[in-house]
């Protein structure tokens, strides 16, 4: 066999092993201690575990997304050194049009409103 086989062998029956002795070690039996919800040492006041808001969420996943956006255009100076710029041009601006067409979708669906 050569190294590569040998390595890959390796990591797999490592992964395994350590995959099966994950599900034996931890302790099973939890108590109501551990599991009720922790405020500085005060008995909670109400529900740790209140819903939470979607809208919320939209925009965090929102800001990722645009994030990387702007991380796919920052080479894009350099795209005019290549031997066709244009093409470079053109998959920028598909990038560019897919978002704000995300955006204005969901602007008009009214994700992005806090008030009702």
């Amino acid at each position: 066999m050569n190294l590569f086989a040998t390595i890959l062998i390796i990591m797999t029956t490592l992964s395994l092993v350590l995959a099966l002795v994950s599900f034996w070690l931890p302790q099973m039996n939890s108590d109501t201690e551990k599991l009720s919800p922790y405020e500085c040492g005060f008995d909670p006041l109400g529900s740790a575990r209140l819903p939470f808001s979607l809208r919320f969420f939209l925009v965090a996943v929102l800001f990722p997304l645009f994030d990387l956006e702007i991380a796919l255009l920052l080479p894009l100076p350099w795209g005019d050194q290549l031997n066709n710029p244009m093409e470079t041009l053109f998959w920028a601006m598909t990038v560019l049009i897919l978002l704000t067409l995300g955006l204005a979708y969901e602007w008009a669906q009214g994700g992005l409103e806090w008030a009702e």
